[in-house]
């Protein structure tokens, strides 16, 4: 059954058909397997190795929190980052952009892996590795917002949520490549690891980001964009425009992007608790992160093509209730050591659940603001919203308490977060039938 809108049928809608929808959507695939497998890079070895190079003087405790603290350091400089990016990417376009944020990525990446440690050059150490943490984030702020936008405004109307669906499952992709890099580097003997190979994984991204440069320089502008941008009317700032006209779409997102401190608890502040506290194997726990991103591969495109034939909210909701029930059911089976019930609810948070809302949120997000502001509209809301995934660490490594059941607040702050961004769901406006040239108007 053909869905319709505008009273046309929406595979009659020409107008927004491209002939680089493809490759607008494997572009948008391959950068955002770059962007995270740097980050869930160092996400894991924050977790596994920083406190130890970067921050030897302050105990295993402290440590540990400093390290996860510095993840967070990423997502503060997103949103000043989102305004830069945002802005010449609904001036100069989408391409461009997305090209600057492959390099800084790539570059910053690989020269944390040639960083010495606290033990070679003291506090010059950890202060480098903020630094670089810092670009790692103001890459990641222009990489989403462009490749959605990108990969939006190429597809057929009938296919926008499939196609914004490849940006995540691009970051599904880089949580799957980087646990495997984790999971080979991590079972090296210890003096080996902290010596030498934790730094290979961060070197490796530079492969990863010649072949994304390779592909975006080849892809051109979406003709819904061009039009925009060469109308007569008169040019605003992006910015001013959003929070003058947009604000409320601005809130709503912030709201709906609570959901993705399920990403981080899972990959950084799980892994961590697990193996350091709960005496879960390495291996296991990095292992449950392996198999959930290979099957967020097949059930985020999934979730896309659902998502374009009965709506973003359904499928968006429903994610997120799934991640605010299973969260607690999946720390209960780390604090059991099971590894049969670690894997089964790891998949039930990151694949039933978490695949679902994380495949609809491109979509989502960018279909509240229209072509003109797209760019600046998603990468402003969006990077403020992860605020508060880039500290979700950081707060779990706080909220944790000794005991078999320390686990239960972090669960209920996953939770709340959750069940906030559902909530805030409600207020969005559905737009699955609703033309490219409409959106956010």
């Amino acid at each position: 059954m053909t869905s319709t809108f505008d009273g046309r049928d929406v595979r009659a809608d020409t107008s927004v058909r491209s002939p680089h929808a493809r490759r607008a959507a494997l572009a948008s695939f391959v950068g955002s397997t770059l962007e995270y497998y740097d980050f869930f890079i160092y996400a894991s070895f924050s977790a596994l190795a920083f406190n130890t190079l970067f921050f030897p003087d302050l105990g295993s405790f402290w440590g540990t929190i400093v390290s996860m603290a510095t993840i967070g350091i990423g997502y503060v400089v997103r949103p000043l980052a989102a305004l830069v990016f945002g802005h010449f990417g609904d001036t100069l376009g989408r391409k461009r952009m997305l090209v600057v944020t492959l390099v800084m990525m790539g570059v910053a990446t690989s020269l944390i892996g040639c960083l010495p440690t606290y033990g070679a050059i003291g506090v010059a150490a950890p202060i480098l590795l903020v630094l670089l943490r810092a670009v790692q984030g103001a890459s990641a702020a222009g990489e989403s917002a462009g490749a959605a936008s990108l990969a939006l405004e190429h597809a057929p109307a009938d296919r926008r949520a499939l196609a914004a669906s490849w940006v995540n499952t691009g970051a599904a992709a880089g949580m799957l490549l980087a646990s495997l890099v984790v999971l080979v580097f991590s079972g090296l003997p210890e003096d080996a690891f902290l010596s030498w190979g934790w730094r290979i994984p961060f070197l490796l991204s530079i492969f990863v980001a010649l072949a994304g440069l390779v592909i975006r320089r080849m892809l051109p502008e979406s003709e819904v964009f061009e039009a925009a941008v060469s109308t007569d009317e008169p040019k605003e700032m992006p910015a001013k425009v959003i929070f003058r006209d947009h604000w409320p779409s601005v809130l709503r997102v912030v709201g709906c992007g609570l959901f993705a401190v399920v990403s981080t608890i899972f990959s950084a502040f799980a892994l961590s608790w697990g193996t350091h506290e709960a005496g879960v194997s390495r291996t296991v726990m990095v292992g449950a992160t392996v198999l959930t991103a290979a099957l967020a591969l097949v059930a985020q495109p999934a979730a896309g093509i659902l998502a374009d034939r009965i709506g973003r909210k359904p499928i968006f909701i429903t994610g997120n209730l799934v991640c605010a029930v299973a969260i607690s059911g999946f720390f209960w089976a780390v604090s059991q050591r099971s590894t049969a019930l670690i894997l089964i609810t790891a998949c039930v948070v990151m694949v039933a659940g978490y695949s679902l809302v994380n495949a609809v949120g491109p979509a989502l997000y960018a279909e509240m603001f229209e072509t003109r502001i797209r760019y600046s509209g998603m990468a402003i809301s969006g990077q403020l919203a992860l605020v508060a995934t880039g500290f979700a660490p950081t707060i779990a490594a706080a909220l944790v308490r000794p005991g078999p059941n320390g686990w239960i607040p972090v669960a209920v702050f996953t939770a709340c977060c959750c069940l906030v961004s559902a909530l805030t769901t409600l207020t969005v406006r559905e737009t699955y039938r609703t033309s490219t040239t409409e959106l956010g108007k």
